[in-house]
């Protein structure tokens, strides 16, 4: 009987995608939903023991989803390529799984973010990683997506490991590639019509937000060049939002 799975999503990952595996070893079956890479992400985790699927989407539920079918375990923990499990929170994730228990189907992890490779950040996030695979009903969402599961929860000790934006060229890939299915998302829900004062709103707000809330200033440099990409990143979203309507008031 397989006691755990882990699902992983990868994209062009062959730099990284060794280092995640290693700290999900510990798990009985590995399964990498593969993003339509086009380096040797694949190859390199074949060579490593997972099982690798193909699936192109934009839409990360529908990845989540192809790999929870793809599971055989009884557990299903998720990760995606630029985390990492650490050995306190393997650990904790062994006793969980090991402890009988009718209430807890699902626990939340602690993820620590690292910015350009090694640069903490100080918010902590607790995101719910691991599920009993019966009581998982699914992912919904597009780009934010979130599981819904039938029962109780409960929070695992230990961290995951997250390194993000590793520099600013895939920061900036990220921002042209993401912000385009943000602005249709909004532009789908009916989103108001975007005017000039829009744009330093939702700028400084996600500043605040990241410098401010999650005590970016903390992390000295890296937190104020993050804190300021991250208002970009709004703008770009919002800007693309913009042209969406403008469009849309040409062909009226």
């Amino acid at each position: 009987m397989i006691k755990i799975s882990t699902v992983i999503i990868a994209k062009n990952a062959e730099q990284i995608i060794a280092d995640c595996l290693d700290s999900v070893s510990f798990c009985n079956e590995i399964i990498v939903v593969d993003n339509n890479s086009e380096d040797r992400t694949t190859e390199l985790a074949e060579k490593m023991g997972a099982k690798v699927y193909e699936s192109s989407s934009v839409n990360f539920s529908e990845l989540r989803n192809y790999g929870l079918r793809k599971t055989l375990g009884e557990w299903i923990l998720y990760i995606d390529a630029d985390e990492r499990v650490s050995e306190n929170l393997q650990k904790n994730i062994k006793l969980a799984i090991n402890t009988e228990s009718n209430e807890i189907v699902a626990y939340k992890v602690k993820r620590k973010n690292f910015y350009f490779g090694k640069h903490e950040w100080p918010y902590i996030e607790h995101l719910e990683r691991l599920f009993k695979k019966k009581n998982l009903i699914g992912w919904y969402g597009k780009l934010h997506e979130s599981p819904k599961f039938e029962g109780e929860f409960s929070e695992l000790d230990g961290l995951l490991l997250h390194f993000t934006h590793a520099d600013l060229v895939s920061m900036v890939d990220k921002t042209v590639e993401w912000s385009k299915i943000e602005a249709e998302l909004r532009y789908n829900s009916g989103h108001p019509k975007m005017t000039w004062w829009r744009f330093p709103r939702v700028m400084m707000t996600a500043f605040f937000n990241s410098y401010v809330k999650q005590k970016g200033w903390k992390a000295g440099t890296a937190g104020l060049v993050e804190s300021m990409y991250q208002s970009f990143s709004m703008f770009i979203t919002y800007a693309r939002l913009w042209e969406m309507q403008q469009k849309n008031q040409k062909s009226i």
